[in-house]
């Protein structure tokens, strides 16, 4: 198949990518017919996905405009994917001017565009790194470049947690992260759930089955699994919620049933 001009060689284009599927969802063109493919299959067993993604964002545009309010003015987002409209760098310098973001992502396709995106804004930058490793995000210079872990930061995983397996120890990797934060430093996360989908388990479980088939297992967490990842952070109101009901700037009970699906909160580092 012919290869776009913005995929970066090497990248194998018969392989679905998670990235390039939630761009797709959120109506992006940074995907290949085998990202649409899957995703596809995957909106058979769970036709509301593109809600969830887009509340998702909306989501993390409010907690990035919270922490701002708060005076953070440091965001290090991992699992960033492909940078579509309303990105975290946008949100923050609109709001603060001086916002320092350092985006982490493993797929090479997600960290090509967002250099792309990001080529002359000298308060952004993005790390070709996995959340697993979470030492080599933290030495990174890129990282260390821009951000002051002696001053709060902003960490975003936000729905990046779902892909990582009990097996590659997602929560001592959120501990390894948080130790580095400074007091006051927020974490804004948000995860996949049964709970709150407007379906039979075993209909939403077929979408999970789509994810495994691609190598990207999507492990869906309960209200309490989720609730762990906040150690060593007091949850700031109104809790971990559903993401329409996350400090709402209209009525939330207007969205798309589809949209309450899974958990979002904030938490901050005492």
């Amino acid at each position: 198949m012919e290869r776009p001009a913005w995929a970066p060689p090497g990248i194998d284009l018969s392989v679905p990518s998670v990235s390039r599927m939630y761009d797709y969802y959120l109506g992006g063109s940074h995907n290949f017919e085998v990202d649409r493919e899957a995703a596809r299959r995957a909106m058979e067993f769970m036709p509301g996905l593109p809600k969830i993604m887009q509340a998702n964002r909306a989501f993390m545009r409010r907690a990035v405009r919270h922490a701002v309010d708060e005076g953070i003015t440091q965001f290090l987002d991992i699992g960033s994917g492909i940078p579509t409209f309303g990105n975290v760098h946008e949100v923050a310098q609109a709001a603060s001017p001086d916002a320092r973001v350092v985006y982490v992502d493993h797929d090479p396709v997600a960290v090509a565009h967002s250099q792309a995106v990001l080529a002359g804004n000298d308060r952004a930058t993005v790390v070709a790194a996995d959340l697993r490793k979470p030492l080599d995000i933290l030495t990174d210079p890129k990282t260390t470049g821009l951000l002051d872990f002696d001053r709060p930061v902003a960490l975003l995983l936000v729905a990046v947690l779902h892909f990582l397996e009990d097996a590659d120890e997602p929560g001592r990797a959120v501990a390894e992260l948080r130790d580095a934060l400074a007091p006051g430093s927020l974490l804004i996360l948000s995860h996949a759930s049964f709970e709150g989908i407007p379906l039979p388990e075993e209909q939403a479980g077929g979408t999970v089955g789509v994810y495994r088939s691609i190598r990207n297992p999507l492990v869906m967490r309960s209200r309490a699994e989720v609730t762990a990842f906040f150690d060593g952070f007091d949850i700031v109101e109104p809790g971990l919620v559903s993401m329409p009901h996350w400090r709402p700037e209209g009525p939330a009970d207007q969205e798309d049933p589809y949209a309450f699906s899974g958990f979002a909160g904030v938490g901050r580092k005492a």
